[in-house]
């Protein structure tokens, strides 16, 4: 009789751990109808949302190593952010920008401070691009300026591509795995690139932080 009920209570205790596991990760989402919007609108409400938090699992590759870790980011629209990467359970990475003043430890080299500073920065916030032309390719709109080049679906209103112009460098970020979130809609998977190096993040959780709580469009990342 004993057995059976801590049978039943272990399988209970399963249940459980999945369904809170499950609630905790961003939802998949089903894409709106982008043109009720309209580009113009999507873009103008994104721009309420001041900073966001969120944790990730993360991915940092160059030729003949991976590096896999978890971690948390809090990161604003003017380029300041916190990070902290755990791998193996083990604080691998602490990084801080505050004003363009940026600290790592460890210390890092300038290409991986310029992808996980203001690389990762622009990645997020993709709708801050300024003075922009708009033109459409097929089922795209591709927006751009002098330093950025960022194709929108057109169905869903996300980013699928973006590229960056660093200090002569072009930084490529590639886009996935479309999610929701307290009403915004992003994409829960950022492939970004530069030189030899790549750092593919993926949302676990996340936190936005309006201007306005009015502005939220239901669009993000």
């Amino acid at each position: 009789m004993e057995s059976g009920m801590s049978k039943n209570f272990l399988k209970l205790l399963c249940i459980s751990l999945l369904l809170f596991l499950a609630s905790c990760a961003p939802r998949a989402a089903t894409p709106p109808v982008f043109a009720e919007k309209g580009l113009a609108e999507v873009i103008a409400g994104l721009r309420g949302i001041s900073r966001l938090e969120t944790s990730f699992s993360v991915v940092f590759e160059k030729p003949g190593s991976e590096i896999y870790g978890v971690g948390r980011l809090n990161v604003s629209g003017n380029g300041d952010l916190e990070m902290k990467v755990y791998s193996l359970g083990f604080l691998a990475l602490e990084l801080s920008s505050r004003n363009g003043a940026v600290k790592s430890d460890p210390g890092l080299d300038s290409v991986k401070k310029l992808i996980l500073t203001q690389g990762l920065r622009d990645s997020i916030f993709w709708w801050d691009i300024k003075d922009f032309t708009v033109r459409e390719e097929g089922g795209f709109y591709l927006l751009r300026n002098t330093e950025r080049v960022v194709l929108i679906d057109k169905k869903s209103g996300l980013p699928v591509r973006q590229e960056i112009y660093l200090n002569g460098r072009v930084l490529t970020v590639y886009y996935d795995n479309p999610a929701s979130a307290e009403g915004v809609l992003y994409q829960s998977k950022m492939k970004i690139e530069l030189s030899k190096y790549t750092v593919t993040l993926t949302v676990k959780n996340i936190h936005f932080f309006m201007q306005d709580p009015k502005q939220a469009s239901g669009y993000g990342l």
